[in-house]
């Protein structure tokens, strides 16, 4: 595991030495901006990960007795989170953490495999704990999608493996919206998609609302 960790942030620190401006830059830096003129008050739930939760944009309206504040940005991944955990884990002193990444990690290469997300969810995980010690921790599964069908079995497969995962540690939950976004036959449900085939509708999030809220801290 501690190779692990040393491999990914080596990654990162030559990203940055070689004067590369690292993914999704903007979006943290907007964070900061809006930030920087009303700071959001601490011990809220903290929705964050990739566009999914950016695009949830209404997402108060879904669980109007919970305080969240949503720090979705972009197609971001685990190794994005990792990068600015402290813009966008740190920084708030959340009661709970939610997080929905992964997805976005298969999809940027074919040839990512099961084993290396679960590795990055391992360290992403190893390092909200060095500082979140016991606040809850829920994690949203990947989803099914239309326009992503080819790499399903990917994220069912790790989503198992990090339902596992949680299963071993104090204070996790893995809330599976997978299954519920499903027809019958396998498929992903068509009509709770927008018209990239990626990106969820209202329909798609009151699936979503039902299946967090039971894991939600009032």
């Amino acid at each position: 595991m501690r190779r692990i960790q040393f491999f990914f942030l080596f990654i990162l620190l030559v990203s940055v030495s070689l004067g590369q401006h690292p993914p999704f830059r903007n979006d943290i830096q907007a964070f900061k901006l809006k930030d920087s003129t009303s700071m959001p008050v601490a011990h809220q739930v903290l929705f964050t990960g990739s566009s999914s939760f950016t695009f949830w944009k209404d997402v108060q309206e879904y669980f109007p007795s919970v305080p969240i504040l949503n720090r979705g940005f972009g197609g971001s991944s685990l190794l994005d989170l990792i990068r600015y955990k402290e813009e966008v884990l740190f920084a708030y002193n959340p009661k709970q953490l939610v997080l929905y990444c992964g997805e976005n990690d298969f999809a940027a290469n074919d040839t990512v495999s099961v084993e290396t997300v679960i590795s990055r969810f391992q360290m992403l995980f190893a390092i909200i704990r060095s500082r979140y010690k016991i606040i809850p921790f829920a994690y949203v599964s990947m989803k099914p999608s239309p326009s992503r069908q080819h790499l399903m079995p990917k994220f069912e497969e790790a989503n198992n493996q990090i339902k596992v995962f949680l299963s071993k540690h104090r204070k996790t939950a893995f809330i599976d919206v997978y299954h519920k976004m499903l027809n019958p036959d396998g498929s992903p449900m068509a009509e709770i998609f927008g018209p990239d085939k990626l990106h969820m509708n209202a329909k798609g999030y009151a699936i979503w609302q039902k299946e967090i809220a039971p894991h939600l801290l009032k």
